[in-house]
């Protein structure tokens, strides 16, 4: 049975070899996520660390996709259980964990992230279950890999980490965080400095050795985006909804104005 997330379009778009595209969502109207799926992208990233959103809104925004081709991820506040188990049982595709800087913090999203006897995630499916149409047995069988999980590298100390990071067992994509790490070494916003680019191309190459996904978040521009496919990301999240609306605005009201 396909999954009312799209779950499984998104691993096999990544196990043929494809690059997803995904773009943030931000603004509570869940028509914006619907649009986003419209448009074409791969997956929504959907924003709760630093968008105004409570459950509720996020998940609209998750089942805004069911219909579409689109996988809605979530991002959590933090990396901690109690915050990341009401956002699993909203039944989104994929767990997106910000700022897990060593071993011990990868191996509590993967246990937050996964019911006994691999984790500790806390048993009360609703949506995800199907309000009660899929048997519990069937159900535990479904989410035995999911949601995906993507833990974001967005720190010198996760760096530093990485390869204990790269050894735990349960993450699907390893997810650069470029303007975030560049201010933890002292260089917010500089993600073209020598270091900053040293410590990226380092992760990059590291995480392309294993099974992992490389992926990121950044603003898009072609220079970027080709640096960030020569490294080899294969999930990437460009822009996001206020970003795409501002310079679709600014374009059309710029053609427009030279046309007086």
């Amino acid at each position: 049975m396909p999954s009312i997330n799209n779950a499984e379009k998104i691993r096999q778009h990544l196990t043929a070899g494809k690059v997803a595209i995904g773009t943030a969502i931000t603004f509570a109207d869940s028509a914006v996520s619907e649009l986003s799926a419209e448009a074409g992208y791969d997956f929504t990233w959907i924003d709760t660390e630093h968008a105004p959103f409570d459950l509720n809104n996020a998940l609209q925004h998750i089942v805004a996709c069911r219909g579409t081709d689109a996988a809605p991820f979530v991002r959590v506040l933090q990396n901690e259980a109690n915050i990341i188990k009401p956002v699993l049982d909203l039944a989104p595709a994929g767990i997106i964990v910000p700022r897990v800087n060593t071993e011990a913090e990868a191996r509590a999203a993967v246990e937050a992230c996964r019911y006994p006897p691999v984790g500790i995630r806390g048993f009360g499916p609703r949506r995800g279950a199907r309000f009660g149409a899929t048997s519990q047995p069937d159900y535990l069988a479904e989410v035995a890999q999911d949601p995906i999980l993507a833990i974001q590298i967005e720190h010198a100390e996760a760096v530093a980490n990485i390869d204990e990071i790269l050894a735990v067992a349960g993450i699907d994509i390893i997810c650069l965080g470029p303007n975030d790490l560049s201010g933890s070494m002292g260089k917010l916003g500089q993600i073209d400095d020598p270091e900053v680019v040293a410590a990226i191309d380092l992760v990059s190459e590291k995480v392309r050795a294993t099974d992992h996904i490389l992926g990121t978040s950044t603003f898009y521009s072609e220079e970027t985006f080709a640096r960030w496919m020569e490294r080899g990301v294969r999930w990437i999240n460009l822009n996001v909804d206020f970003a795409n609306l501002f310079r679709a605005s600014s374009e059309v009201l710029a053609a427009a104005r030279s046309g007086v």
